[in-house]
């Protein structure tokens, strides 16, 4: 059983059960469970980009994203590989990675 310090964060995490999407942009008319998803979404029509890297000044609409490019600057790599070790600074990179030891190959040409 999952628990949450605030009743909010009981109603949100539900909606992932449910299904329910409430919040819902007018200007695309595309909805989403989560507040947050939807604020950053709306970042897409408004081009605002509140977050700067403070290396290269490069600015993005999430704080994920961010996160993500400041690791070309620190050169984390916080994904490793459980078969040969090798380190990654994306978890789609890894997973990527991670077909050359499965042999997966799930792009067909038509």
């Amino acid at each position: 059983i999952k628990a949450f310090s605030s009743k909010f964060c009981l109603i949100e995490h539900q909606r992932t059960h449910t299904g329910e999407k409430p919040y819902q942009c007018s200007q695309c008319n595309k909805s989403f469970t989560f507040n947050s998803s939807f604020i950053a979404h709306q970042r897409t029509h408004s081009g605002e980009k509140p977050y700067q890297c403070s290396e290269c000044n490069k600015a993005f609409s999430n704080k994920t994203a961010l996160i993500r490019h400041q690791r070309i600057h620190t050169g984390e790599k916080p994904y490793n590989c459980s078969q040969c070790g090798k380190a990654f600074s994306s978890n789609f990179c890894l997973i990527e990675h991670q077909r050359i030891h499965t042999g997966e190959k799930p792009y067909q040409c038509s």
